[in-house]
């Protein structure tokens, strides 16, 4: 069973091999404009920052892990394309023909798609949702924000988002070899309510507005989907 498995591993090691190759490269170019992206990512905190609260750093050497997060990021980002290429190239070999041709739209879509959601969650939902939490309790309280925690907050939401809005782009191929139907998303609605704001919940601050912010998108992409799959692969009463 292992000498079975023996090319299948190896060819998963090759792919990931290449995903890493290309990170390191990007992450070196990343490091060099560390400052200038952090100035970026942190812009939606500073917005919402008022009277004496400020960013600020009080563990040792939490600037360097910043950069090296901060690069590292970038350069996931940057690499989108490489990395859906590989996880196709890897899948590829138990397609179809007619089913390997789909490697552009894949690679582009799922890039497309994460980047969007990305950009919804910078430019619409990060507004809001700082606005509300930087300054709740300031009669009482001074906030100081540690640039490291809000990183790795920042970072939690934006792939949080990002993914989601892949979820068109798995519906088609999903639809495309025959595994879902427009029916069965139909009749799962009303779970996927429920397990969508469930996923808001845990990734999303305990505040409604910002849980509602990323629920909304995902439960009109999840009716999207269900318009995507009727296209590709309808039901079809089989009486």
């Amino acid at each position: 069973m292992l000498e079975d498995l023996r090319p299948h591993i190896e060819e998963l090691r090759s792919r990931l091999i290449k995903i890493c190759a290309a990170l390191f490269i990007t992450f070196v170019l990343c490091f060099v404009f560390w400052q200038p992206i952090l100035e970026w990512i942190s812009q939606p905190l500073k917005n919402a920052l008022s009277g004496s609260s400020e960013v600020i750093a009080y563990k040792m050497g939490e600037q360097f892990f910043t950069a090296i997060l901060v690069s590292f990021f970038s350069a996931l980002l940057i690499s989108l394309p490489v990395i859906f290429y590989q996880i196709w190239a890897f899948v590829a070999p138990g397609l179809y023909a007619n089913e390997k041709k789909f490697v552009i739209p894949f690679v582009l879509g799922a890039t497309i798609m994460f980047l969007l959601g990305a950009a919804f969650a910078y430019y619409i939902v990060f507004p809001f949702g700082f606005e509300y939490l930087v300054n709740f309790g300031q009669e009482i309280v001074t906030a100081k924000i540690s640039i490291g925690e809000y990183l790795g907050f920042f970072l939690k939401l934006i792939f949080g988002f990002g993914v989601s809005f892949e979820l068109p782009v798995f519906c088609f191929f999903l639809a495309k070899i025959g595994l879902i139907t427009d029916r069965a998303l139909k009749e799962f609605f009303r779970y996927a309510i429920v397990l969508i704001f469930i996923f808001a919940a845990i990734l999303t601050p305990p505040d409604v507005l910002t849980q509602v912010l990323m629920a909304l998108p995902l439960i009109t992409l999840y009716g999207v989907s269900i318009i995507i799959v009727r296209m590709v692969n309808p039901y079809k009463d089989e009486e």
